[in-house]
């Protein structure tokens, strides 16, 4: 089901009670860009410890900003069955009273996301808006000095707006008390805006949406618009026009007070963009991020790790994308012996999924995920006891199965091999580092080095002194492939690095000692020559 900003206050109640009733819920975003180019240094290494990642990646989430939030609400049925409702929701961020909000688009994201069929118009149009604690603040303190605006440059809505503005103000001056007149054709925040214009500089007049794009303006007399300014059930209250400014930010604040678990697919960036578009600004502090994310939602379960898992205890194939693994788990026969996985169905308004693959759809990819997981964890559990597992399992059963993965976010490409949000990370074991010494090349930069192993296998590569490179890999074969072929290169000499051997630090250090020996035993010669 896709979800814009027209429909989202609607819908709002009904997610409400579907997400109080789930066993789970499964989320999945899509960006207008993943990695900064334009920041020095900011990709992705093997070299990064967490904290370092966090702050390459901290500032990309600063940059860019979500086209689309997908969610997947799994409720479990009396029987070994669930229902799923998928949703897709386009989103933008707020315009009302608050500073203007500028993001950067990656052409390779828009190009990938276009590729797959995003719809541009829906996410510019219709998105749904959204806020964090900070924006809220401001907004809220704009509201009660009356200094609220609309920070937008659209040329388009200000015409709008000004046509609007211009229909009423001739019309009101031979219109009578209780005469009435409709305005068309005004969308979003249009709506809004001309209601709040209009009282704000005409005290004769009251405004009412009428819905389908049309607001109704009434002349009416200053006693009558002070009983209707005071009425429950006016839309242009202050309370009313925060909430309809927060957008999004309502169902997550619905998903953090549930705390239901929460399931993504190597999930760092997504919850980086849940803490900065809809908490706080993401703080420096990487720890800090961790307790937060930890308090909002105290149960993470990211497939990624959990598909490692699955496939060193079963003959499972190595896939990587989330559609292969959910295409292996449908159609291998992993677990012939036990009870079979539950039944997976998706509700009626979402039934396209089943007939249909809709890769980067964030709704399909938040849909997959949930699904993914059932069925991990039901191979997981049958394969964790000897004994019968029992024909229906319950969530809560596959929880337990489940707990060594829980709060670990994959993490790609670095120092250690997931995010543990519940405790300290864990340092993964790479292969061996190497160090590449350099003669008779002289000038030899990071980049050239990498761009002459690039031809064999992926490294990761820092410069350690004026002739020495670190090489970093995470597969075994490519360290073997690269030790074996350069072993008589004329002016590459490769070896695995020795801390002690290989480190400036450690050379200086006993550079220095051996210096501070010398001057030692100098001492004690020419001290024991003058007592002779």
């Amino acid at each position: 089901m896709e979800v814009g900003a027209e429909g989202f206050a609607q819908r709002l109640p009904r997610l409400r009670r579907r997400i109080f009733r789930s066993a789970f819920v499964a989320l999945d975003m899509e960006f207008t860009g993943l990695h900064s180019t334009s920041l020095q240094n900011n990709e992705p290494s093997l070299f990064d410890s967490p904290a370092e990642r966090y702050m390459k990646a901290r500032q990309s989430v600063q940059r860019f900003t979500l086209v689309q939030l997908g969610l997947a609400i799994f409720s479990k049925e009396n029987s070994n069955k669930y229902v799923v409702h998928s949703y897709n929701f386009f989103l933008f961020p707020s315009t009302l009273g608050i500073r203007d909000v500028e993001f950067t688009l990656s052409a390779s994201s828009i190009q990938f996301l276009s590729y797959y069929g995003f719809d541009y118009n829906k996410f510019l149009k219709d998105g749904i808006p959204y806020m964090n604690e900070v924006q809220e603040k401001i907004l809220r303190q704009h509201l009660l000095a009356g200094t609220w605006k609309v920070c937008s440059t659209n040329n388009a809505d200000r015409d709008v707006l000004k046509k609007a503005i211009d229909e009423v103000t001739s019309w009101i001056a031979a219109a009578k008390e209780e005469d009435t007149m409709i305005l068309q054709d005004l969308n979003g925040y249009l709506m809004l805006e001309v209601q709040l214009v209009l009282r704000q500089a005409l005290k004769n007049v009251w405004t009412e949406p009428l819905g389908d794009k049309k607001v109704m303006v009434k002349k009416v007399s200053p006693e009558h618009r002070r009983l209707l300014e005071n009425s429950s059930y006016d839309l242009c209250q202050k309370k009313l026009i925060l909430l309809s400014a927060r957008g999004f930010t309502n169902l997550f604040q619905i998903l953090v007070k549930v705390k239901k678990p929460l399931v993504g697919h190597n999930m760092l960036m997504d919850l980086m963009h849940l803490h900065d578009k809809f908490y706080r600004p993401l703080p420096e502090s990487y720890e800090e991020f961790k307790r937060n994310i930890h308090n909002l939602f105290p149960v993470i379960i990211d497939t990624k790790t959990v598909t490692k898992s699955v496939q060193k205890k079963c003959q499972f194939p190595r896939v990587s994308s989330l559609l292969e693994v959910y295409a292996v788990l449908c159609s291998s026969n992993l677990n012939p012996k036990g009870p079979p996985c539950p039944v997976i169905a998706l509700a009626s308004s979402c039934s396209r999924y089943a007939e249909k693959k809709f890769p980067h759809e964030a709704g399909y990819d938040a849909f997959l995920c949930g699904s993914v997981l059932l069925m991990s964890a039901h191979l997981l559990l049958c394969r964790s006891t000897d004994e019968a597992v029992e024909t229906e399992p319950s969530f809560s059963q596959y929880l337990t199965v489940l707990a060594e993965h829980v709060n670990k976010v994959n993490f790609i490409r670095g120092g250690v091999s997931n995010i543990n949000f519940s405790g300290e990370d864990s340092p993964c074991r790479h292969p061996p580092a190497l160090v590449v010494h350099v003669q008779g090349w002289p000038g030899l930069t990071e980049r050239q080095i990498y761009q002459e192993f690039k031809a064999r296998c992926r490294f990761d590569v820092r410069r350690l002194s004026k002739n020495q490179f670190i090489l970093l890999s995470n597969k075994y074969k490519h360290v073997r492939l690269v030790l074996r072929d350069y072993r008589h290169h004329p002016h590459l000499q490769v070896s695995v690095y020795r801390h002690w051997r290989h480190s400036p630090s450690v050379n200086c250090l006993l550079q220095i000692s051996g210096i501070v020996v010398l001057w030692s035993l100098l001492a004690f010669a020419l001290g024991g020559a003058r007592s002779c």
